[in-house]
């Protein structure tokens, strides 16, 4: 397919053009012009007239139900979805049923996710289970194609485990990537620890007990000589942490969701179990902590964190409620909401993932394979039960009006217009 993308500001601070008001051809797949360019015959046509062309968005936390629970989502509408939100790169944690702990079962997901516009790369479990007792086939799944190993949303609470899981993975240059909560400390926490969860009647989950686990990485990263990601900071804490680990040489980076950079425990007061996220919405100094995390270096990445439920695990009381919210058609409106420039926007949602897990990284230049998305950040859309793509519906933003809206997906040789 030959496609011209006209009249587009590229964001993307790896090219030479970026910031510049271009014209983009690709023709069989690779980016064959930039500059101002004529249509020609047989050529697609597309004006992007005051939008953004910026390397395909790249997710490192979401959640897809296949294998088991594909009645919350499935390979086919979790991509529909992700393309919708200008994504055209996912990477899915293994909390399925089965846990995705060996290669046969990588293997299913690599040949599940074939052939799509959106790139789909599973990660392994840390442990057997994700129980951490057992380490998992951590070495025969990273030769099936496994870029990473996580236990998602369950922290490992052995110290000796997690010492001895580093260990290990720094023998094939294998990335962890965990989830900070120390378990004794949060007990059965619903909701941030603040004076807001006293006015709610809500056990609190103290910022300590993010940061005290961060802490232990920190220190057994540094005793191993080996890096470390921590998925899912929340606390003004956990970013002063990181920035002194990082300038102490520690090999460790770190991701923040989109809707930790918005939302706060203050909309936790009509009890919506929606906004119901695990690490819970923190207070307005952590998110203003949380953007000069990003902009500063100390927080890599931008992620999703998209955890779809059925109905009746989300419409029930705030205190049963799962957790976790739909997000990966609604991450750009938020991070414009935050106001995030553009070109922050592509490093931390489009570059940095991929350089996190040393994948092929897409930029914006004359002879690089297409891999980007065309955003308008002014143009408004309705999320509402036709928009919405997922199979699930929890998401707090459903049934709103959404400022900055994906208008067209390229990857793979493949085109998506909306």
């Amino acid at each position: 397919m030959n496609l011209l993308v006209k009249n587009v500001t590229i964001a993307d601070p790896q090219s030479n053009f970026d910031k510049q008001q271009c014209d983009v051809r690709v023709v069989d797949g690779k980016i064959q012009n930039i500059g101002k360019l004529t249509a020609e015959k047989n050529e697609t046509v597309f004006d992007g007239q005051g939008a953004f062309l910026t390397p395909g968005f790249f997710d490192l936390n979401c959640v897809a139900g296949d294998p088991g629970f594909e009645t919350k989502e499935d390979i086919q509408t979790l991509t529909a979805t992700a393309k919708a939100g200008g994504f055209t790169g996912l990477a899915l944690l293994p909390q399925t049923s089965p846990v995705v702990q060996s290669k046969s079962q990588v293997e299913y997901i690599v040949n599940k996710a074939k052939n799509n516009l959106v790139d789909v790369y599973p990660i392994g479990a840390i442990s057997q289970n994700r129980e951490a007792k057992e380490l998992a086939e951590l070495f025969d799944m990273q030769q099936a194609g496994a870029v990473a190993f996580s236990d998602g949303d369950k922290a490992l609470q052995d110290d000796g485990f997690m010492s001895r899981a580093l260990q290990y993975a720094k023998g094939f240059d294998a990335l962890l990537m965990v989830y900070p909560e120390n378990k004794s400390i949060a007990g059965k926490s619903q909701i941030n620890e603040s004076k807001n969860s006293v006015l709610l009647g809500m056990k609190g989950l103290p910022a300590l007990a993010e940061e005290m686990h961060i802490a232990r990485d920190i220190f057994l990263a540094q005793y191993n000589d080996t890096k470390i990601h921590i998925s899912n900071i929340s606390t003004a804490g956990s970013v002063a942490l990181i920035r002194k680990a990082k300038k102490d040489g520690v090999q460790i980076s770190c991701d923040v969701t989109a809707h930790h950079l918005v939302f706060t425990e203050d909309l936790l007061v009509d009890f919506d179990s929606n906004y119901k996220v695990k690490p819970p919405l923190r207070g307005k100094a952590d998110v203003k902590a949380l953007i000069a995390g990003l902009k500063d270096g100390t927080i890599d990445a931008i992620t999703s964190q998209h955890r779809p439920e059925e109905i009746e695990f989300k419409n029930v009381e705030f205190e049963i409620a799962h957790y976790g919210i739909i997000a990966l058609q609604t991450v750009l409106p938020l991070l414009l909401k935050a106001g995030l420039e553009a070109s922050l926007i592509a490093e931390k949602l489009s570059i940095n993932p991929r350089k996190l897990l040393n994948l092929n990284i897409p930029s914006i230049q004359e002879g690089q394979e297409a891999n980007f998305n065309v955003y308008n950040p002014n143009e408004k859309w309705a999320y509402n039960t036709i928009t919405n793509l997922s199979k699930s519906a929890n998401s707090p933003l459903l049934g709103t009006e959404l400022i900055g809206k994906v208008v067209l997906v390229y990857n793979n040789n493949q085109l998506q217009e909306s």
